[in-house]
C-alpha cells in the first residue's frame, strides 16, 4: 500500500495496535488536528444554507447547478475487483479489519479516486457498521456475508438501544477527515447510510436473504413489532447520518437496496416513512448537504423515491434514463416538492464487461438523455468484482470527456 503522510501520520499515533472492533477507533484524535479547520469549514458551510465556490463539481451536479462537465463515481468502486485491494486483503483478510481501520479504510476508498479520478470519494464501510451500536451485533463471513442473532419478537426487540456514533464508529469519523485531507477541494468526500427496512431484513431474517420471507411475516402479522423495529433504527441512522457530516462527508446517499421487494402499499408503510426521518433530520440540521437515494430494482417507485424530499434519485439499468428523469419531476410535483430533482445513474454494470466501443456508447446515450444539469454519471447498481480496471477507467474517462 502507498500511504500518504497524513495516513502514515496517524499510523504512527496507533503504534501497531491489534484490532479488534472495540479498538479500532481508538486513534480517532490522532488526525483531528490535521484537519480539523477543513472540516469545521465544511460543516459551516453545510450549515449556512448557501452555495459557495469551493463545492466540489459532484456536490454542484447535485444541487442541480450548471456544471461544466458531469461528474461520475462508481457504487461500490473501491473493492475486489482492484488488485490493489485484493493485495491488501492478504494482510487483512476480514471486512471488518478493511472497514474498521481508519488508514486501512482510507487506504481501500483512495484507491479508485487514484487511480481512475472519480469525483466523488466514498467511505469504505458497510451499511451495518452502526448496528453493534444499536444493540445488534454481527459477524461477516467472507463467503455468506452477515450472520447475526435474529430479532423474532418483542424480548428480541429489548436488545436494541439508542446509537452513540462517537462510541460505536470513532473509526468512521477519522477515515471521513482523513478523506478530505487527501483528496482536496476538487472531489467530493461521500457519506452513506443504510435504511431502516434493508437494515431490518438482516436483523430479522438474521443473514442475506433471497425471499425476505421472515421480515414480510412479521409485517403482516406483527406490524406494531416492525414498527418499533423500523422507528429505532431510523432515529439512529438520522444520528449516523449527521455524524458522518460532521466529520467530513460532503453529501449523503441512503441505500435501502431491499425495498424494491416490496409492494408500492408496502413500500409506503414500512419503507418510505422511515427513509424521510432520515432525509428530514438531515435537511433540518444541515440544509446544503445534498442527499441520494438509492433502491435496487426500483422501477414501480421511482415516484415514491422522488417524493421523500432527496434531492437525487438513483436510478438501476433496469429504467430508461429520459423517463426516469421525467418520472421523478412527476413525483416530486405530486409530493408538492419544488424543482425537478437530481438523477444518478444508470448504466447496468455488465456494460463494463463488454468491449470498449460499447462502454461509450451506452454510456454516452445516458449522458445525451439525463441531459446537462443535476445529473451524477453512475452505475445501476455495484460494480462488479470481475470487472477490469481496464474498462472502468475507460468508463470514467468517457464520461470526464463528455460535453454536452
Amino acid at each position: 500500500m502507498k500511504f500518504s503522510a497524513a495516513i502514515i501520520l496517524s499510523l504512527a499515533f496507533r503504534g501497531g495496535e491489534a484490532f479488534s472492533p472495540t479498538n479500532a477507533g481508538s486513534s480517532a484524535s490522532s488526525s483531528k488536528t490535521i484537519v480539523k479547520s477543513a472540516v469545521d469549514e465544511a460543516v459551516s458551510t453545510s450549515k449556512s444554507g448557501s452555495s459557495t465556490p469551493k463545492d466540489p463539481l459532484l456536490i454542484r451536479a447535485a444541487k442541480g447547478e450548471k456544471v461544466e462537465r458531469t461528474p461520475v463515481w462508481m457504487m461500490r468502486q473501491a473493492g475486489r475487483h482492484i488488485a490493489e485491494y485484493r493485495d491488501l486483503c492478504k494482510k487483512y483478510p476480514t471486512f471488518r479489519q478493511r472497514s474498521e481501520i481508519p488508514e486501512v479504510a482510507v487506504e481501500v476508498s483512495l484507491q479508485p479516486w487514484r487511480n481512475y479520478k472519480t469525483d466523488g470519494c466514498i467511505l469504505f464501510s458497510d451499511i451495518l457498521t452502526p448496528l453493534p451500536g444499536v444493540g445488534c451485533e454481527f459477524t461477516i463471513d467472507e463467503k455468506l456475508g452477515p450472520v447475526m442473532d435474529p430479532i423474532k419478537n418483542w424480548d428480541d426487540f429489548k436488545k436494541m438501544h439508542p446509537l452513540d456514533p462517537s462510541t460505536a464508529a470513532p473509526f468512521v469519523a477519522e477515515t471521513l477527515k482523513i478523506l478530505r485531507e487527501e483528496v482536496g477541494p476538487e472531489t467530493a468526500v461521500l457519506g452513506f447510510v443504510g435504511c431502516p427496512y434493508t437494515l431490518a431484513t438482516y436483523m430479522i431474517e438474521g443473514q442475506t436473504s433471497k425471499d425476505y420471507i421472515n421480515i414480510k411475516k412479521m409485517a403482516f402479522n406483527e406490524p406494531k413489532l416492525l414498527h418499533a423495529i423500523l422507528k429505532n433504527l431510523a432515529e439512529s441512522i438520522g444520528d449516523y447520518a449527521l455524524f458522518q457530516i460532521e466529520n467530513g462527508a460532503q453529501l449523503i446517499q441512503i441505500f435501502d437496496s431491499w425495498a424494491g421487494h416490496l409492494s408500492p402499499r408496502d413500500y409506503e408503510e414500512f419503507a418510505s416513512p422511515y427513509q424521510k426521518m432520515i432525509l428530514d433530520k438531515v435537511k433540518k440540521n444541515y440544509p446544503d448537504i445534498p442527499t441520494v437515494i438509492y433502491i435496487k430494482h426500483s422501477g414501480a417507485l421511482i415516484e415514491r423515491m422522488a417524493g421523500t424530499g432527496a434531492d437525487v434519485v438513483s436510478l438501476d439499468w433496469t429504467v430508461d434514463m429520459a423517463e426516469g428523469r421525467a418520472r421523478i419531476s412527476n413525483g416530486r410535483a405530486a409530493a408538492g416538492l419544488k424543482g425537478p430533482g437530481g438523477v444518478q445513474g444508470n448504466l447496468d454494470p455488465a456494460i463494463l464487461m463488454g468491449n470498449q466501443d460499447m462502454i461509450k456508447e451506452r454510456a454516452e446515450e445516458i449522458l445525451r438523455k439525463a441531459g446537462p444539469t443535476g445529473h451524477v454519471m453512475n452505475l445501476g447498481h455495484g460494480i462488479e468484482a470481475c470487472t477490469s480496471e481496464e474498462n472502468a477507467h475507460f468508463f470514467v474517462e468517457t464520461v470526464r470527456n463528455f460535453r454536452h
